[in-house]
């Protein structure tokens, strides 16, 4: 009986510890990541909507969480990728892990309507500055 008792002691007083050391190495894993996709210039607004929500979903469901989205527009290219002279840039700021960011690239690789994406790691993020944001007092 007094051994029992002790290992079901043991065990609740490790429990709470074993929970947290789970959750501490679950937040260090998650780092903050970029992710610029470059759309093929042909695409109608609706398609544009659709593939927004499709690389959402995919960041969602691999544990990463979406902080931002920003829609650059329709810009042109210095030179022609892929015989386009202009793309839709969607730029991604999200928090995930490894998992994340190999399920995204590995989805955009066979995703034809996108020409080309870079995904960039950083220590911090920064929401509040929009690279091509219009001002509405033009």
């Amino acid at each position: 009986m007094i051994i029992i008792s002790i290992a079901i002691n043991i065990n609740y007083s490790i429990k709470p510890f074993l929970q947290t050391i789970n959750k501490t190495i679950f937040t260090e894993n998650m780092n903050f990541y970029e992710n610029t996709i470059i759309v093929r210039q042909d695409l109608a607004a609706k398609d544009l909507k659709n593939l927004k929500d499709k690389y959402n979903k995919i960041i969602d469901d691999t544990s990463g969480k979406v902080l931002k989205i920003e829609e650059w527009g329709l810009l042109n290219f210095v030179s022609k990728i892929k015989n386009y002279n202009k793309g839709h840039y969607i730029h991604f700021k999200f928090e995930g892990n490894k998992d994340t960011v190999n399920e995204i690239n590995r989805k955009i690789k066979v995703d034809r309507s996108i020409i080309r994406f870079l995904t960039v790691k950083l220590k911090k993020l920064d929401l509040e500055k929009e690279f091509f944001k219009k001002d509405k007092s033009e």
